[in-house]
């Protein structure tokens, strides 16, 4: 097969003028093509490569094709009517006359470009991190709730929460039984005087639109604050949320939370949560933790 339209059509030439010198029958066994296929050629050929380029198949036209007065009558119905839909237009052409169907009209007023170009998508371009200057000044706090395969009373519910210093990193992951408003603002008291007591005041939580930190989204109680809310109010710490339409990955808010509770399943799973010393109480402390939780970025936990 050849690279490239003139290539064929030099190799053409040739066929041609081997023809033109020792005749069809030889040159049909020398290129290896039909006698019908040299003669057809050279119908065609006036002495120049450019006569034996290939032409174009499509019909010039054909007995169903549009005539004058029809493709007038799309004219100046769409010229007219520039606002109605395919459907409504077609309908007003039938009034008038027109015999085609929907898809004929829509393919010749396509052809006709009388369609308005589509307005190219803006794509999308991902804000540049905000990069933190000191300890405390932005945490990020998630939750997920542990699959049942990976605890040991199937009865029993528990639901990890995290906390994520943005610029050293510092982490502090406690557990409950439930997802709820008071469970959050049991985690924020206890995250923020944890962090207290390391020197790091915390001025500002990042969270999702949970309905366990705001009622941003409750059809009933929007006006009303949660106890997470009030809480932060408190304690001082400014309760900031992330847009609902925000794409979440690790660089963006609530990622990095996101990133690390999807291992915190194994982590308080049956293998380091025992049913049978199971307390009550809404925090379980856990006295040792897996070795992969220090591996990178010198991330530090503490557990509840």
């Amino acid at each position: 097969m050849s690279k490239s339209i003139t290539q064929d059509m030099r190799y053409r030439q040739s066929l041609m003028q081997y023809a033109a010198k020792y005749g069809v029958s030889r040159a049909s066994w020398k290129y290896n093509k039909s006698r019908s296929y040299i003669y057809f050629r050279k119908a065609r050929w006036d002495g120049s490569v450019a006569s034996l380029a290939r032409q174009s198949k499509r019909p010039h036209h054909h007995p169903n094709q549009h005539t004058e007065a029809e493709l007038k009558l799309i004219r100046d119905m769409r010229r007219r009517n520039p606002t109605p839909g395919m459907v409504e237009l077609w309908n007003r052409l039938r009034k008038r006359g027109y015999t085609r169907c929907p898809k004929s009209s829509f393919r010749v007023m396509r052809k006709l470009g009388m369609f308005p170009q589509p307005k190219p998508k803006t794509p999308y371009k991902a804000k540049p991190y905000e990069q933190m200057q000191y300890p405390g000044q932005r945490v990020q706090v998630d939750v997920k709730v542990v699959p049942l395969k990976y605890l040991a009373n199937p009865d029993e519910r528990l639901y990890p929460y995290t906390a994520i210093d943005e610029y050293t990193r510092l982490r502090y992951l406690g557990a409950y039984p439930e997802q709820s408003t008071y469970s959050s603002a049991d985690f924020l008291e206890k995250m923020a005087a944890w962090f207290k007591r390391r020197g790091v005041r915390v001025e500002c939580v990042q969270t999702d639109n949970g309905f366990e930190f705001t009622n941003r989204f409750s059809n009933s109680k929007r006006e009303l604050p949660t106890r997470f809310e009030l809480t932060a109010a408190r304690l001082g710490i400014r309760h900031k949320l992330i847009p609902p339409s925000q794409r979440q990955s690790r660089t963006q808010p609530s990622g990095r939370p996101e990133a690390f509770l999807q291992h915190a399943p194994f982590l308080l799973s049956c293998r380091f949560w025992c049913a049978a010393h199971y307390s009550p109480k809404p925090l379980q402390r856990l006295t040792f933790a897996p070795s992969w939780l220090a591996l990178s970025e010198r991330k530090t936990c503490c557990f509840l």
